[in-house]
């Protein structure tokens, strides 16, 4: 079966998508009756021998409601006018998913404020804090 390329590290296989052409509402005119030009693709996210730990469970998080209670992945592509052009499109989202999925991501590093932004904090707390001693109520002597 032939390979998806994703990354220079990760391919799919062909075998592990599943398509299916369904009738689309939207653009067409009066082909969209006729033809099956929406494409439902599927994808087995957790099952894939193709996708490292790390990289399946970035993308289970980023797929979000795309993906079934089974770990499918469902892509729905119904923007076009042609079954080829939905089915390229519905696999280059697929694709591009994967490859977002295969970035690491930066850890944060903590940091602390500067002397100057602490300054400036009290500073501005300072400010607020005569501004309400103005606006209260006077004292009755």
């Amino acid at each position: 079966m032939p390979k998806i390329p994703i990354t220079p590290r990760i391919a799919i296989d062909e075998s592990e998508i599943e398509e299916r052409f369904v009738h689309a509402s939207g653009p067409g005119g009066q082909n969209v009756n006729k033809v099956a030009t929406a494409v439902e693709l599927r994808f087995d996210v957790v099952h894939s021998p193709s996708l490292p730990h790390d990289v399946r469970e970035r993308l289970i998080k980023l797929a979000g409601r795309r993906l079934t209670k089974d770990g499918v992945l469902v892509l729905d592509g119904r923007r076009l006018r042609t079954q080829e052009r939905n089915r390229a499109d519905v696999r280059a989202r697929l694709i591009e998913l994967i490859a977002q999925a295969a970035i690491p991501p930066i850890p944060r590093r903590p940091t602390k404020p500067s002397r100057a932004s602490k300054k400036r904090i009290q500073e501005k707390k300072k400010k607020h804090s005569a501004l309400k001693r103005i606006r209260q109520r006077p004292l009755d002597d």
